[in-house]
C-alpha cells in the first residue's frame, strides 16, 4: 500500500516532480518556456498537490541513466586526498584567481596587499568536509564563490573594512562547510553564490536537451 501523498516528504516529492520536467523537457516534449514555468513553481510551492500536478500530463519518467548524468553534473564534487592540507596564495599589487575543476585542501592561507583575490569552488573538487581560510588582507579584496549546498562561516575580524556574506549556512549538515578566519585592514570579503540552483538545473535541462539532440545521450554510461 502506498504511502498518502500529503505524508511523504515534500523535497523528495518536489526533486521527483523537478527530474521529470527536465526529463521530459530535454526529449522536447515540452517547450522552453513550459519547462521554466512549472520549474518555478515546483521549486515555490508548498502543496504536495500542486507539485505532482506539474507532471500529470507528462508520461516519460527520468531513468537510472538520467539519474547518473545528474549527480555527476549537479552535485558537490568529493574526490580523493590529492590536493595537500595546504594551499598558500600570495598577492601583492596583482590579481590571484583559482577556478575551475581544482582540488580543495583542508587549509587555504590568503595574503593580499593591495591585489585582488578570486576563489571559485563552484566546479572544485572537496576532499574536506571542513575547510579552513585565513585571510590576511590589507588594502585589498576577496571574492569566494561557492554553488549552493556548501556552508560559509565568517569569523573575519575588520579593521576599516567591509565583509558581505550573501551564502548564508543553510545547507544540509553533510555538506562541505567553509569557515573564513583572519584580518582585514581597510579590505573586503565578499561571499557569493555563483548560479542558484534554478540556473544549475536550467543548464543542466539543456546541456542534456543537446546530448539528445546530437545522440550523444545513449552513448552515455
Amino acid at each position: 500500500m502506498s504511502v498518502v501523498l500529503e505524508d511523504r516528504p515534500i523535497e523528495q516529492v518536489r526533486e521527483e516532480v523537478i527530474d521529470n520536467l527536465i526529463y521530459n523537457y530535454s526529449h522536447g516534449v515540452i517547450s522552453a518556456e513550459a519547462f521554466e514555468r512549472r520549474l518555478d513553481k515546483a521549486m515555490s510551492t508548498q502543496v504536495h498537490a500542486e507539485i505532482v500536478a506539474l507532471t500529470a500530463d507528462l508520461t516519460m519518467q527520468a531513468d537510472e541513466k538520467y539519474t547518473a548524468q545528474k549527480d555527476a553534473s549537479l552535485n558537490i564534487n568529493y574526490g580523493q586526498k590529492s590536493a595537500g592540507d595546504k594551499l598558500d596564495i600570495k598577492t601583492v599589487l596583482g590579481n590571484s584567481t583559482r577556478t575551475g575543476k581544482w582540488a580543495v585542501p583542508k587549509e587555504i592561507n590568503l595574503l593580499n596587499v593591495l591585489g585582488s583575490t578570486t576563489l571559485d569552488f563552484s566546479d572544485a573538487v572537496f576532499e574536506h568536509q571542513e575547510v579552513t581560510v585565513n585571510v590576511n588582507c590589507i588594502l585589498g579584496s576577496e571574492k569566494i564563490l561557492i554553488p549552493e549546498g556548501v556552508n560559509v562561516i565568517c569569523e573575519a575580524f575588520c579593521i576599516l573594512g567591509n565583509v558581505e556574506n550573501k551564502a548564508p549556512s543553510i545547507a544540509p549538515k553533510q555538506a562541505p562547510t567553509i569557515k573564513i578566519k583572519g584580518k582585514l585592514w581597510l579590505g573586503s570579503i565578499d561571499v557569493e553564490i555563483k548560479r542558484t540552483i534554478k540556473e544549475k538545473f536550467v543548464s543542466f535541462a539543456n546541456e542534456l536537451k543537446s546530448l539528445f539532440d546530437d545522440g550523444s545521450y545513449g552513448k552515455y554510461k
